[in-house]
């Protein structure tokens, strides 16, 4: 019991170093290969920006529209940039070393995972307000927008980093991964644009937002652990 007690204290206290080391590891990695960061961010410019031209400029309608269309350029961005998460650290070995190491895996994971929202979802994010001005959306309606990215796309991460870990060694993993993916970022994908519209409609976004950071907080606490589970199957 004691001998449990002491392996239960230091795994605990690996915690945070072991999401600290894959953070820090991740992010040199990601900044060491910007001309790929740069194509994500600017697949999502392209897509975003494209909609506006190849419909009528007519306000009403582009702002109808406008919340949606970001939201779904922000979840195909996501979803390009999520079979870095595993599969180059699986190929080469890696992960089989980082798996053995004296850090929690869920927790090692955690730090992946925050670095790839850190270098997708929150530049996304950001540059939402100054894209939503395309679509005619104004005043509380962007500041609405740039919350629910920013408690929505880490909600895509989490859940993409299960699905990449599924998907791992697997031929077609790219196709595999958007088809098990996709439907989960559904829920997402309403609460998040509905949250706009709501704002459009003079609802109040409470609810939407409200949802979206209960989502946050589940898929916080659950998807590092199931993600770890799938990358143990994945390595045996």
């Amino acid at each position: 019991m004691a001998t449990a007690s002491v392996s239960s204290s230091l795994d605990a206290g690996a915690v945070l170093p072991g999401v600290r080391w894959a953070l820090v590891r991740d992010l040199k990695l990601a900044f060491r290969s910007r001309a790929e960061l740069g194509v994500q961010l600017m697949f999502y410019v392209i897509v975003v920006s494209l909609f506006p031209l190849a419909t009528t400029p007519e306000r009403n309608l582009l702002a109808t529209m406008g919340p949606g269309v970001l939201w779904v350029a922000a979840l195909l961005a996501s979803l390009l940039s999520l079979p870095r998460l595993f599969a180059a650290d699986f190929a080469d070995g890696t992960l089989e070393q980082i798996a053995l190491s004296p850090y929690p895996l869920p927790a090692l994971i955690s730090g992946k995972i925050l670095a790839h929202w850190l270098t997708t979802g929150l530049p996304v994010a950001l540059m939402a307000p100054l894209l939503g001005l395309q679509y005619a959306v104004e005043g509380e309606g962007l500041v609405i927008l740039m919350l629910a990215l920013l408690l929505g796309t880490p909600i895509l991460s989490l859940l993409g980093a299960i699905g990449a870990a599924l998907t791992l060694g697997l031929r077609s993993g790219g196709s595999l991964l958007a088809l098990l993916i996709l439907p989960l970022y559904v829920p997402v994908l309403i609460f998040g644009a509905g949250a706009v519209d709501a704002v459009r409609a003079g609802l109040g976004s409470a609810a939407n937002v409200s949802l979206l950071g209960a989502g946050l907080l589940i898929a916080a606490v659950g998807a590092p652990f199931a993600a770890a589970a799938a990358v143990r199957i994945a390595l045996d």
